[in-house]
């Protein structure tokens, strides 16, 4: 557990707090493209790291992230029109380039410079794997974009799914490196079955191992960590574990092991202190790799029957998520439809920060305390020597990655050699549902 003064921080994010200072030195993603997709098209809020924020795409197809509220009255600029060249605020129509300048002060006279003394909110972008990235850090060293290692090529294909959820990033993201939990909470979607590794269907992910309580092995990095879950596996158990391994690439993304067709991947961007922007990811080749409305759907985070219009879930503590009593009582385990709606009930029923000083950890909390330890250790780096976990010579190497496997006892999991699912090493749907068949016919 944690003093609440170390839970203060690294939860918190706006302002001056040392966690929002430290995530402010790498690229930071602000929305999806499909949301800015159209030049000229309306303006999108976004609210990062406890700041308000536009994104536009101006009449030549440059994408823009600047200040919500106009520097004249502080009117919001999300209501601007976006036009010939600019966004241009409605109220006294003074109008602003990607870059915050002012190309326009209509209510000014004519010959005044006070255009050329005004310099609006602006910050860099990058449009990369479906994102609209900025950096929003210091803008006298502004460093190079990195390509993620989810999507590490522009012909990637990259599926994500977003949603906001009202609560903490930190919980969100220890829910994803919490490997113990997907033999519970997901067990009715994480389906035991008879196969080599973790496979895929249209409707489960099947895993070779029946075993709840995983034994973890964890390997501290300069970008964050790895670690590893072994369980005992279906066959072979005397003399094999089965391996799932976790990369976690501060400040918020993890490498989620894959099935056999595809990788995944999860985002965490805080809004503010109490709120996060959380993009689940299906990346790899475009032959195996699920299209974005079929990831959607599956996931059950589509705009419409499972969001509103701005990504905030129709299921909540309210209506205490849709859960189905009927089913749980047939067999379902949460009663709670799509995997990752399960994990929202659990993020958003902590309370928007989880009090991490009244907690009983366990051994299957391994990665969880190292994640609050590396992070807060990382906090200290940072003022110490400048230098943020994750960035420069610190970046995540392009051989690592995040895996799960099958392997001898004997075998070491940070020495294993692997690499990220691709076509020619994936295994149908049908050889899968087959061997999920076969699994539940013997039992």
């Amino acid at each position: 557990m944690l003093t609440h003064e170390e839970n203060e921080l690294l939860c918190r994010v706006e302002g001056e707090a040392p966690m929002g200072k430290l995530m402010r030195q790498h690229w930071t993603p602000i929305c999806l493209i499909e949301e800015v997709s159209e030049p000229d098209g309306a303006p999108v809020k976004a609210r990062i790291l406890g700041e308000d924020l536009v994104v536009f795409r101006d009449s030549e197809g440059r994408v823009g992230v600047v200040g919500e509220y106009c520097p004249h009255r502080r009117a919001s600029l999300v209501y601007g029109r976006n036009e010939d060249g600019g966004l241009r605020c409605l109220y006294h129509g003074w109008k602003f380039d990607v870059q915050g300048n002012v190309l326009e002060m209509v209510s000014e006279p004519a010959a005044s410079s006070m255009a050329e003394k005004v310099k609006h909110t602006a910050y860099p972008t990058k449009e990369w794997g479906g994102m609209v990235w900025a950096y929003m850090g210091a803008q006298d060293a502004i460093p190079e974009f990195v390509a993620p290692a989810w999507a590490p090529t522009a012909d990637t294909r990259v599926s994500i799914g977003k949603v906001l959820l009202p609560c903490n990033w930190a919980q969100i993201l220890e829910g994803a490196i919490d490997s113990a939990h997907s033999s519970s909470l997901h067990s009715s979607d994480f389906v035991p079955a008879r196969v080599t590794g973790a496979e895929a269907t249209d409707n489960n992910w099947l895993r070779p191992s029946t075993d709840k309580a995983p034994r973890l092995q964890v390997q501290r990095t300069e970008y964050g960590f790895r670690y590893a879950a072994l369980r005992r596996p279906i066959f072979n158990a005397s003399t094999h574990d089965y391996v799932r391994s976790t990369v976690f690439v501060a400040p918020g993304t993890v490498l989620i092991p894959p099935n056999n067709l595809y990788n995944v991947a999860n985002v965490n961007v805080p809004m503010d202190d109490t709120n996060t922007v959380f993009y689940f990811i299906a990346w790899g080749d475009a032959a195996t790799t699920p299209e974005t409305e079929t990831w959607r759907k599956f996931l059950h985070t589509q705009v419409g029957p499972d969001l509103d219009e701005r990504y905030r879930p129709l299921r909540n503590h309210e209506n205490r998520f849709w859960q189905d009593r009927q089913a749980m009582k047939a067999g379902n385990f949460t009663g709670i439809t799509g995997f990752p709606n399960q994990d929202i009930a659990m993020w958003v029923t902590m309370g928007p920060i989880a009090n991490r000083s009244d907690e009983r950890l366990g051994a299957s909390d391994l990665a969880i305390v190292e994640f609050r330890r590396r992070m807060l250790d990382a906090i200290a780096e940072y003022k110490q020597d400048g230098k943020a976990i994750g960035t420069g010579a610190k970046t995540i190497p392009g051989t690592i990655c995040s895996y799960q496997a099958v392997v001898p006892k004997e075998t070491d999991w940070r020495e294993y050699q692997v690499r990220y699912v691709s076509a020619k090493h994936a295994v149908s749907d049908e050889q899968a549902a087959e061997a999920a068949t076969d699994y539940q016919v013997k039992q």
